[in-house]
């Protein structure tokens, strides 16, 4: 559902297209069962006792149970807990204890997922387009030179497209987040990526170094952020729209070792904490402010135009509802 004609805040559709992270592997052990709410719908994700993740729709076409509450995995099928039917991973149902014949519109609407990285992702599609594009591979994951996964997660009301504008708004960071300077930025676009390089000047133990931040946005859903300089630092962002209100914001942290484990910790540790902070301050920004269409931009701003232009590629749904 969407919000009411007059109330929504955008003038682009609530749920882009693209991957979007809905777990991390860790989380999902075999046979384990999981409701879901994203993109204004209810989906149930489980691992079949083969290993592989499903997500389907989570509302059985029998008589409405909610697969996520009470259902069970057998072997790589879901169970439902009302009546038993049972459905497979691409959604078909496969059983019905009681039936001598399956009804042909028995089935869940599947969801295409890429287990990746270390992250359960989805695709979404506002038409049902399959997969245009797929989820990189991230080098740093598993790698002994860097550390396990430092994680951060936020509920915060706003939209995709906003949050991730803030990689190229360079002025803020400076008047906002009070960092060392206004970062220099350019910008490049490839297809589906949208690439931002800066130069920035960073500070830690009583040292300012030039830093560069590499950031790469594959649409809305996964972004990569490379920090060097003081340490090698990845950043893997997940922005995931869970209605037309609200996002399910992950952080996700590595860093690379330093010469012992006390250095690299307080190192990662003040990176972590720094993120966290700069993210307190965009919140109450990204929950109360209007989107200006056209901005009024001036010179320093950074790329914010060719962003905005980028970004239009990744609406496919009708807007505004009929």
């Amino acid at each position: 559902m969407t919000a009411a004609a007059g109330t929504y805040r955008y003038p682009f559709p609530p749920f882009p297209d693209g991957w979007f992270q809905v777990g991390y592997s860790e989380e999902l052990a075999p046979g384990a069962v999981v409701p879901l709410k994203y993109f204004g719908r209810d989906l149930v994700m489980y691992r079949g006792e083969g290993g592989a993740v499903h997500v389907l729709d989570a509302h059985c076409p029998h008589l409405g149970a909610h697969l996520g509450h009470g259902g069970r995995v057998a072997g790589d099928e879901i169970e439902c807990p009302f009546h038993a039917w049972r459905f497979t991973g691409e959604g078909k149902c496969a059983h019905i204890p009681y039936a001598g014949k399956i009804p042909p519109k028995a089935n869940l609407a599947p969801w295409h997922v890429r287990e990746v990285n270390g992250l359960i992702m989805v695709w979404h599609h506002g038409a049902g387009d399959p997969p245009s594009w797929e989820v990189p591979v991230v080098s740093e994951h598993g790698d002994e030179a860097w550390t396990k996964y430092e994680t951060r997660r936020w509920k915060i009301r706003t939209h995709n497209q906003e949050m991730a504008e803030n990689s190229v708004d360079s002025a803020h960071f400076l008047y906002l987040h009070k960092t060392q300077d206004q970062p220099v930025s350019h910008s490049e676009t490839k297809g589906h990526l949208f690439e931002v390089h800066s130069t920035t000047k960073q500070k830690a133990f009583g040292t300012i170094l030039e830093g560069q931040i590499h950031v790469q946005c594959f649409g809305f859903g996964f972004t990569l952020t490379r920090f060097t300089g003081i340490v090698e630092t990845l950043l893997i962002s997940s922005v995931t729209a869970i209605d037309d209100e609200y996002v399910d914001t992950r952080f996700t942290f590595t860093v690379r070792k330093g010469p012992n484990d006390d250095v690299t910790n307080v190192v990662g540790e003040r990176y972590v904490a720094e993120i966290e902070r700069q993210v307190g301050a965009d919140i109450p920004i990204w929950e109360n402010k209007a989107y200006v269409n056209p901005p009024l931009l001036c010179d320093g701003d950074g790329p914010i135009g060719p962003y905005r232009k980028w970004a239009r590629q990744f609406y496919s749904m009708p807007w505004p509802p009929a």
